[in-house]
C-alpha cells in the first residue's frame, strides 16, 4: 500500500522564518514612519505655539527648537527685534563685536557670530583673563560638551564674583550660554562692557522680543517676553543722576536745536580768535583738540602741542586729547564732567552738550 509523500519538515521554517521577516521589515517601517510622523507633529506643534494669536508676527522656529525634553524651554528672538537698528548696532561689528576684537587682539582671536564664537567658553576666558588682568585655571582646548561647560561654569563663576557688589540678577546661566542664547550672550556682555567701563557706546533703550517656548506634559506652551538690554548710558556706565539734558531729549526734542545754536554760538565767539568755526558739535569737538584749544582760550593760555595729538589719527589719541581737557577744567575750577571721554569720542551729543554747557555756565560773559 502506498503512503502519502511527506512533506518536507524544512520547508515550514522556512516560510515561518519568511514571514516573520516580512512582518519584522513591515513592523521596523511602521515604527518609523510612526516616528517621523511623531517627530513632524511636534515640530508642527512648535511652531503653531509660536504663531499663535498672542504673537504679533510669525517667528521662524528651527527644528531642534521644536524637540525639547520635559520642562526644557528655548527662546527665539523676534525676527521685528531683529531687524531694529538698535539692536543691529549692539550686536554687530559696530559696538559689542568690535570692541571684544580690540581687546584680544593680541590673542589673533577674531569673533565674528556672538552665538557661535562665544558658546563654548574659549573667547569669554580669554575676553575675562584680558579684562580683569587675570589667569583662570581651565584647560586651554575643549572639545566634548561636558568640558566646555565646565569651562563656562568657571568663567561664569568669575564673572558673578567680579558683579556681585553691583548686585545685579544675573541673566545667563552656562546651559543659556552654550545653547547659543543670543539674548543671555548679550546681557553677560553689556554687564561687562558696564564693570570694566569699555570705552565704546552702548546704544540706549535696546529691547527685543523674544518667545519662549516651554514643554509641560507632553505640550508645547509658549509666552512672549521683552528683554531689556540696554537702558540709559548714564544708568549703564556712570549712575549719574537725572538732569536737565535728559529731561530735554525725553521730552522736548523740539528745544534742542535753541539749546544747540546758542552752544554753537558760544564756542564760536572764542574759536574764531583761532580762525576756527564749529557747525556740528557731536562731530567737531570728538577728538578732542577744538576742546583743548577752547579751554586755552577761555582761561587765557597757551597749551603746550606737546601736551596733546594735535591730528590724532586713533580712538585712544582722541580720548588722551579729551582727558586732557577735562583735566583743564578741573585745573579751571569747574566740576568734573558728568560724561566719559569715551562718550565724547563717540559721538554721543547729549555727553557733549554736558560738557560744553559746563564750560557756557561759567564764561559766558567772557568777552
Amino acid at each position: 500500500m502506498s503512503s502519502a509523500p511527506l512533506r518536507s519538515p524544512a520547508l515550514r521554517p522556512h516560510r515561518m522564518k519568511k514571514d516573520e521577516s516580512f512582518l519584522g521589515k513591515l513592523g521596523g517601517t511602521l515604527a518609523r514612519k510612526k516616528k517621523a510622523k511623531e517627530v513632524s507633529d511636534l515640530q508642527e506643534e512648535g511652531k503653531n505655539a509660536i504663531n499663535s494669536p498672542m504673537c504679533p508676527a510669525p517667528v521662524e522656529v528651527h527644528p531642534e527648537d521644536s524637540l525639547l525634553e520635559e520642562n526644557e524651554e528655548r527662546t527665539v528672538i523676534d525676527p521685528t527685534s531683529r531687524d531694529d537698528p538698535r539692536f543691529k548696532e549692539l550686536v554687530k561689528v559696530r559696538v559689542l563685536i568690535d570692541w571684544i576684537n580690540d581687546v584680544l587682539v593680541e590673542e589673533r582671536i577674531i569673533v565674528k557670530q556672538l552665538e557661535e564664537d562665544l558658546y563654548d567658553g574659549q573667547v569669554l576666558q580669554k575676553l575675562l583673563e584680558k579684562l580683569a588682568d587675570c589667569k583662570l585655571n581651565v584647560a586651554e582646548v575643549t572639545q566634548s560638551e561636558i568640558g566646555q561647560k565646565q569651562k563656562l561654569q568657571t568663567v561664569l563663576e568669575a564673572v558673578q564674583e567680579l558683579l556681585r557688589p553691583h548686585s545685579r540678577p544675573l541673566q545667563w546661566t552656562v546651559d543659556s550660554i552654550h545653547g547659543k542664547n543670543l539674548v543671555a550672550i548679550l546681557h553677560l556682555l553689556v554687564a561687562l562692557a558696564m564693570h570694566f567701563r569699555a570705552p565704546i557706546h552702548l546704544p540706549e533703550h535696546v529691547s527685543v522680543q523674544v518667545v519662549v517656548v516651554r514643554k509641560r506634559e507632553g505640550l508645547l506652551h509658549s509666552s512672549h517676553v521683552t528683554e531689556e538690554l540696554t537702558t540709559t548710558t548714564e544708568m549703564m556706565m556712570g549712575r549719574f543722576e537725572r538732569d536737565a539734558f535728559d529731561t530735554l531729549f525725553d521730552h522736548a526734542p523740539d528745544k534742542l536745536s535753541v539749546v544747540k545754536k546758542s552752544l554753537i554760538t558760544f564756542v564760536n565767539k572764542h574759536l574764531n580768535k583761532l580762525n576756527l568755526e564749529v557747525t556740528e558739535l557731536e562731530t567737531q569737538f570728538a577728538d578732542g583738540v577744538y576742546l583743548v584749544l577752547l579751554m586755552g582760550l577761555l582761561e587765557d593760555y597757551f597749551v603746550p602741542l606737546h601736551n596733546f595729538y594735535l591730528t590724532p589719527d586713533s580712538f585712544d589719541q582722541k580720548v588722551h586729547n579729551v582727558s586732557f581737557a577735562f583735566e583743564l577744567m578741573l585745573d579751571g575750577g569747574l566740576k568734573k564732567p558728568k560724561a566719559r571721554p569715551e562718550d565724547v569720542v563717540n559721538l554721543d551729543l547729549k555727553s557733549t552738550l554736558r560738557v560744553l554747557y559746563n564750560l557756557f555756565t561759567k564764561y559766558k560773559h567772557l568777552e
